[in-house]
């Protein structure tokens, strides 16, 4: 009899990446409006903006679908989201206009961390060299964007008060935007003053868990996301470190290296979310009209054996349950696009990407969530977004999917972008 392992008949299905309809997508996302629902994310356009630019080039299009006039719009919008004081805001609906700004006022339009990352991959996506980027007193800003503690806030408030959240995101962003713009040649930026490297290498160290995985904060529950931005972070301080000690999470066969890959290897997983229970309310005679338990009848059921006798059955794995298997974010949660990125990228960057099942989440993201007019949704049946749809393609690229550009899992934008950042005079070592 056939093992429920055995799986090769399941594997012979041709399996469709539909890259034009990939193409439409997003070009719909960058030349029309929106969906109602990203109002909220108004502040954060950027963000989308990134998303929509970053896609198209990895699916190797930007430049084909897009004029030069129309890339040269994109550039100034983004310029026009710099604050004269050093980083970006996220998007122009803060801007006083260079008249109007003081001292006084400039707390109510403040660059923060994460836009002014993704301000300057979009730019350098777009083939931008950042020579109108104040580079010099974006690099100032950041350092005073980093507590005590050595994490990294969003923004600043009154009186240079570090404000916003305080997780790993951040550590990420202010860590990449440092990569991006101290570059090797810092000759021209002798006297100016860094981030402290060792506080943040600490605090990102303490972040790790009993269980391998790491949390927003210390003491916090695991999370693929924030796992992600703690390697990133990580990772961008390597790449520009001189001489330093080892960092134990990027070196294989420390204890945190070797009990983070287990732990981002067990995300991956076949529950997808798609097969629950239809149906309404099953309380039954036990709940009154309000919904409240009847204690009396719940006092009845206390007898152990007839509570073993009620607990569900649990199917054993088939070959049709297994064909699929993408990636969660915690521990007993069900697979979601975005997660096949934050799990792979990580473990893309601490060089374990041959751990993953990667022909299951292929086919995880391709019959499963990759969605009929393009674009990717967050689970099995759900519409596209920007995110998800981005962090889709990301994850295939990673696997080599035919018709997409090769990433950078820390910068999390296509090679041929890493290269062109690696071209800029700052990052030219002298002779």
């Amino acid at each position: 009899m056939a093992s429920a392992l055995d799986y090769s008949e399941t594997m012979t299905e041709v399996v469709v990446f539909n890259k034009e309809r990939h193409i439409k997508y997003f070009l719909r996302c960058l030349k029309t409006f929106l969906p109602d629902l990203y109002t909220s994310n108004d502040s954060n356009r950027i963000l989308l903006a990134y998303f929509t630019v970053a896609g198209l080039d990895l699916l190797g299009e930007l430049h084909n679908r897009t004029t030069l006039e129309e890339r040269q719009g994109y550039i100034e919008w983004i310029y026009h989201c710099q604050v004269p004081s050093g980083g970006f805001r996220g998007f122009t609906g803060t801007d006083f206009g260079p008249e109007r700004r003081t001292p006084a006022n400039e707390v109510w339009d403040p660059a923060n961390v994460p836009s002014t990352f993704f301000a300057l991959l979009i730019l350098l996506t777009l083939g931008d060299d950042l020579s109108r980027v104040k580079r010099t007193e974006c690099l100032q800003w950041l350092s005073r964007m980093q507590r005590e503690n050595g994490s990294f806030g969003e923004v600043l408030g009154s009186d240079e008060k570090i404000e916003g959240g305080g997780d790993l995101r951040f550590c990420c962003f202010g860590a990449g935007t440092r990569y991006i713009l101290r570059g090797t040649g810092e000759e021209d930026l002798v006297g100016d003053k860094d981030i402290d490297v060792d506080k943040l290498v600490a605090f990102i160290e303490a972040c790790q868990t009993y269980d391998g995985g790491i949390g927003e904060a210390p003491f916090c529950e695991s999370h693929s996301g924030h796992t992600y931005c703690a390697i990133g972070a990580l990772t961008f301080l390597d790449r520009l470190s001189k001489n330093h000690k080892p960092i134990e999470l990027l070196t294989p066969g420390a204890g945190p290296f070797e009990s983070l890959v287990r732990w981002l290897v067990a995300r991956q997983t076949s529950e997808l979310g798609d097969d629950e229970d239809e149906g309404g309310d099953e309380r039954g005679d036990s709940h009154d009209a309000d919904g409240v338990e009847n204690l009396s009848v719940t006092v009845g059921e206390l007898s152990l054996d007839a509570k073993a006798d009620q607990l569900p059955v649990i199917r054993p794995a088939t070959k049709d349950s297994l064909r699929w298997a993408g990636f969660n974010g915690r521990c007993n949660k069900y697979a979601d696009t975005c997660y096949s990125f934050w799990n792979t990228a990580s473990l893309h960057m601490m060089d374990r990407l041959g751990l993953v099942d990667v022909t299951r989440n292929r086919r995880y993201l391709l019959e499963k969530t990759q969605h009929i007019v393009g674009g990717f949704g967050k689970g099995v049946g759900e519409p596209p977004d920007l995110l998800h749809s981005y962090f889709g393609l990301v994850s295939l690229a990673f696997q080599e999917e035919p018709g997409l550009e090769c990433v950078d899992p820390a910068l999390c934008s296509s090679y041929r972008t890493v290269q062109h950042l690696h071209s800029l005079p700052w990052w030219q070592k002298k002779a």
